[in-house]
């Protein structure tokens, strides 16, 4: 399944942008960034629950947010993009890394 995750840390504070940083990298696990603060994540139901706990307990609920939409095994038909920063189908396209 497709999972969007975007997220908004505050970083007014060295804790807030140590938070950002873990948050992105544990999103970079598990996806691709499409926005700054906004990633497509391919996982089966097990990394979902994987990356959803390491996400929870990464976060501050008081300062922080965190959202995650479903897109599902159609995702493809649900999902348009326009201008720059294309990013490669998560399905099809092969990644270097």
């Amino acid at each position: 399944m497709l999972v969007l995750v975007s997220y908004d840390v505050s970083t007014i504070s060295k804790p807030g942008r140590r938070r950002l940083a873990r948050i992105a990298k544990t999103c970079l696990n598990y996806g691709q960034r499409v926005q700054n603060s906004v990633f497509e994540c391919l996982v089966d139901s097990a990394q979902w629950t994987a990356l959803r706990t390491e996400l929870l307990r990464l976060y501050n609920p008081d300062e922080d947010s965190l959202r995650f939409y479903f897109l599902g095994k159609n995702w493809e038909q649900k999902l348009e993009h326009h201008g720059t920063k294309d990013t490669p189908n998560l399905e099809n396209d092969l990644l270097i890394i």
